[in-house]
């Protein structure tokens, strides 16, 4: 049997840092390269065979991961927070580093990091891309908002609908000829962002690869296109969740235990979690009562128990049941009235 030779990478923006050693630990070539598909190339030509590499994720680890792979017996992503050899370390550079991470995969102690197929990923930066128009969007409006405010203007619900805003304009006569320009530039800013938008999210919509996939998580109540969406993108291969507690866990939706004797304590929702899945179960959550029955009841019963946030986190944790059960399933969502209960 071939012995396998272990590549640790600490990368950065302009130059990658290697270590390259054997099974037993022996350091066989140590060195510093751009970063550069063209160097890369270089570089693996003088690797002995065969070889496995690993990495820290940061956001430069995609390009590389993708070139490298098909050169290699296999890739590996350490999850950046878990790999305390490095974090903890008293010295630490970008050659310690490199080692380190070799001695981790020889050890088989890295701390390894789900890394999605690169079809996933490309549609997931346009989903998130879609998310930041989004926030642009709501900023302009609430800077028309404002605008109007200091003008003296009092604004209504219905500030954001065309026809009035354009009425507005024409016929308040608070509003000065000087503002006008710029809140028309903002509205302009608005409309675009919207087409923007809503062209990006029916892109992904029909995607052979999710189309199907996104209208079986729709039957789900309360699960609209953009939660089918972000649960598809974000999640990749959902069986990779062993449990839907750990579902649960990566969508941030529990908080971490810190207990001791006989004290229990629950702190707040943890901050690692996937944000983007987070923020779009939790408004799914808020919505939901009204669309299920099911969901509705949970509710009312967390929230009699507690308070109306915990009672939405409780929805969410449901919510997140039933993704987890269609995606595995690959069946539609399927309420059984006769048993009271609710099948996926």
């Amino acid at each position: 049997m071939e012995n396998m030779y272990y590549i640790g990478l600490d990368v950065h923006k302009k130059t990658i840092s290697y270590c390259v050693k054997d099974g037993s630990g022996r350091i066989y070539a140590e060195a510093e390269i751009p970063a550069t598909r063209l160097d890369l190339d270089m570089w693996m030509k003088t690797l002995p065979q065969p070889w496995t590499a690993a990495m820290e994720a940061t956001i430069f680890t995609a390009w590389i991961y993708d070139h490298l792979k098909p050169h290699a017996a296999a890739v590996k992503v350490a999850h950046p927070l878990m790999l305390r050899a490095i974090a903890a370390a008293k010295k630490k550079n970008d050659r310690i580093d490199a080692h380190k991470i070799a001695d981790c995969l020889r050890c088989n102690f890295l701390p390894e990091c789900n890394m999605a197929s690169t079809e996933i990923r490309e549609r997931r930066r346009t989903l998130r891309y879609r998310n930041l128009l989004v926030r642009q969007a709501v900023q302009m409006k609430n800077k028309i908002a404002v605008l109007l405010m200091e003008a003296g203007v009092r604004n209504k619900q219905k500030l954001h609908k065309v026809g009035y805003f354009r009425e507005l304009l024409a016929t308040n006569q608070d509003i000065n000829e000087g503002l006008k320009p710029l809140l028309r530039l903002c509205r302009e800013t608005v409309v675009r962002l919207g087409k923007t938008e809503s062209a990006l999210v029916r892109s992904l919509q029909r995607d052979s690869l999710l189309m199907e996939r996104v209208e079986r998580l729709m039957t789900i109540p309360a699960v609209g296109p953009i939660t089918a969406l972000t649960w598809a993108l974000e999640v990749g291969d959902v069986q990779r969740f062993s449990s839907i507690k750990k579902a649960i866990s990566y969508c941030g939706l529990c908080g971490a235990e810190n207990s001791s004797a006989t004290i229990i304590k629950r702190t707040p929702l943890s901050k690692q979690r996937n944000k983007h899945l987070q923020t779009v179960l939790i408004e799914a959550a808020k919505m939901a009562p009204r669309n299920s029955v099911d969901l509705a009841m949970i509710y009312d019963r967390e929230k009699q128990k507690d308070n109306a946030n915990r009672a939405t986190l409780a929805v969410a944790r449901k919510l997140v049941a039933y993704l987890v059960a269609v995606d595995r399933r690959q069946k539609d969502f399927l309420v059984v009235k006769s048993e009271n209960r609710t099948a996926a």
